[in-house]
């Protein structure tokens, strides 16, 4: 029987993450043993209290339908999920949030329709299958990285790099030598925003962490990036929950808010994700779709099916990362905008193949008349091969100093949407799609 891969979830908990959790929570490939809480969606506080939110509605699903718990190997009555709060803002620069999607509660505002389930008791005890700590996020993650396997588990970012970043800042020889990967959802490298024309909320939310991270000053002093897997909007936003099959496969009474969610006529599960699904689908409509973007989702997923290397890929000293059939990846180099007043989180790839490359998009024939015209001899083929997308085309570092040199794994294909939309179904809520 293959090892479960114990994971540290730190997350953001708006709508998609708790999709995301429940995907983890689900899946027997992982083994969750903490979930740290960050700012992002939502304030700590307000996050926090949507963990403690889906724990109660599983203990009522588990209590109307016994099976069901089975579905949900991580929470066994033998082990506890470690619950801890990690940062509250970014490294620098003001605090921006996502409340604008997922509500001032990050679920939502499901609390203003369904009272019914939000938390009554902090009490611990209420919560059997979590073990709550005063303790930091870094401390947490650290002695769970240090009481592992050495490069056995696997850290899925699913907010903001902000905790992530001050782990390595204070352990990093520790976290470099032991942790086996991170997989983080954040970015987009060749398609618009979703927070601004340019930038991933993530992103977004702290830009200096992604510097730091990603495209440090000195590498070596830097998470090893052949073990951090990217997924960005490129490759997580074609992947979606139709509302429409939500209803059709999953809740037959789901009509948004205009009708909210009736918890007795239901299961406790159904209930609970039709309830914050409702406001989500009126702001998805007004963007123009009826579905959910299932971002965080994708990224769970990649760590159920991409644990992390073993001794043998370890050995063959792979400089990125080894993924089943159907992941693909490849090395990717940016450089992320701090500062800019409406280009903040943007990822900047240099598309340059050389100082007389073509603009990507360019008429050729134009620019080889204009070229023609002036008499300018190239020592080849005059037609440039620049292209906007991947890194293998790009020019080598010219300095070894050159941040991000190697490039950063990002994720460009799954083994597809339909794939990911029957686990999900078949995972959280037990039903089989044929």
């Amino acid at each position: 029987m293959q090892r479960r891969t114990p994971v540290i979830i730190d997350t953001d908990p708006g709508v998609d993450d708790i999709l995301a959790i429940l995907l983890a929570l689900a899946s027997p490939e992982l083994e969750v043993k903490a979930i740290i809480i960050t700012f992002g969606n939502t304030d700590v506080d307000a996050a926090y209290l949507n963990i403690l939110k889906l724990l109660k509605t599983l203990a009522r699903q588990f209590e109307s339908d016994s099976c069901s718990s089975e579905r949900f190997p991580s929470l066994s009555p033998h082990t506890k999920i470690i619950l801890a709060k990690g940062t509250h803002g970014p490294l620098e620069g003001d605090l921006h949030s996502a409340q604008y999607f997922h509500g001032r509660d990050g679920l939502g505002d499901m609390d203003k329709r369904h009272p019914d389930l939000n938390v009554d008791s902090m009490d611990p005890e209420v919560y059997p299958n979590l073990l709550l700590t005063d303790k930091p996020g870094v401390e947490v993650a650290l002695d769970i990285i240090t009481s592992e396997a050495p490069r056995s588990l696997s850290y899925i970012a699913l907010g903001p790099l902000t905790t992530f970043a001050q782990l390595v800042r204070q352990h990093g020889d520790v976290v470099k030598s032991r942790l086996g990967q991170v997989v983080c959802m954040g970015g987009n490298l060749d398609v618009p925003g979703n927070t601004s024309a340019v930038a991933e909320f993530n992103f977004f939310a702290d830009p200096f962490a992604v510097k730091e991270l990603l495209t440090p000053s000195l590498p070596a002093e830097g998470f090893p990036l052949d073990r951090f897997i990217l997924l960005p909007l490129d490759v997580t936003t074609p992947h979606e929950i139709p509302f429409p099959y939500y209803k059709a496969h999953i809740d037959p009474e789901f009509e948004g808010t205009a009708q909210p969610s009736d918890a007795t006529k239901k299961a406790p599960l159904v209930h609970f994700t039709s309830a914050f699904l409702e406001r989500t689908r009126e702001v998805m409509l007004l963007f123009g779709k009826d579905a959910m973007e299932l971002h965080d989702i994708v990224a769970v997923w990649c760590a159920v099916e991409n644990p992390p290397p073993s001794d043998e890929d370890l050995a063959a000293a792979t400089s990125t990362p080894v993924l089943r059939e159907k992941w693909k990846t490849v090395r990717r180099r940016f450089q992320v905008e701090r500062y800019g007043e409406i280009t903040r989180g943007m990822l900047v790839v240099d598309r340059r193949e050389d100082e007389g490359a073509y603009d990507p998009g360019a008429n050729r024939a134009a620019v080889q008349a204009e070229l023609q015209r002036n008499q300018f001899h190239s020592d080849g083929v005059m037609e440039s091969n620049a292209v906007p997308a991947q890194v293998e085309v790009e020019a080598p570092p010219t300095a070894p100093e050159e941040s991000s040199a190697e490039g950063v794994p990002v994720i460009t294909s799954t083994p597809g949407p339909a794939m990911l939309l029957s686990l999900l179904t078949s995972r959280i809520w037990g039903i089989n799609i044929a």
